[in-house]
């Protein structure tokens, strides 16, 4: 699953937030958020704005592919 997917889930999950509405709550354009969907380039501090528009805290990690668990 990529970045887009998961946002969209997470939309679906807090009771079908559409792309405009995320667009407007993150301070953003409709048209640069689907920009941003349809090339799937979002920068950390814009997945922050959708966290903070979700309701939610973002959290990065790495995982190890042998373990399955985070690095860190």
């Amino acid at each position: 699953m990529d970045i887009r997917e998961y946002i969209k889930l997470c939309c679906v999950k807090r009771g079908n937030i559409s792309e405009a509405e995320l667009a407007r709550r993150t301070g953003q354009t409709p048209q640069n958020m689907n920009n941003k969907y349809k090339r799937n380039t979002f920068k950390i501090s814009e997945l922050e704005k959708v966290a903070e528009a979700l309701e939610a805290d973002l959290k990065i990690s790495f995982v190890d592919k042998k373990t399955g668990r985070p690095i860190i």
